[in-house]
């Protein structure tokens, strides 16, 4: 996906979510869109750069249907 690998985990919890490379928490907002989770932990290292989370939040939005698919296969539905 755009060159960035998404990871759903099996025993996560909501909301529904997906980690991405640099460890970036990104929510998938049930009006479609992405964002960075709302917490201090959301991009880790926490120097981690900035264009990184932005690729990472590109992606997602890109693929947004196949990731939200993927973690209501998993999770049911959000």
């Amino acid at each position: 996906m755009h060159g960035v690998r998404f990871i759903v985990y099996s025993s996560d919890h909501s909301p529904r979510h997906v980690h991405g490379e640099t460890e970036a928490i990104v929510d998938l907002r049930s009006d479609g869109n992405v964002a960075l989770a709302d917490r201090k932990d959301a991009v880790r290292p926490p120097n981690a750069k900035r264009s990184d989370a932005k690729k990472i939040l590109n992606a997602a939005a890109a693929h947004f249907d196949d990731l939200a698919a993927l973690w209501e296969e998993i999770h049911g539905k959000a």
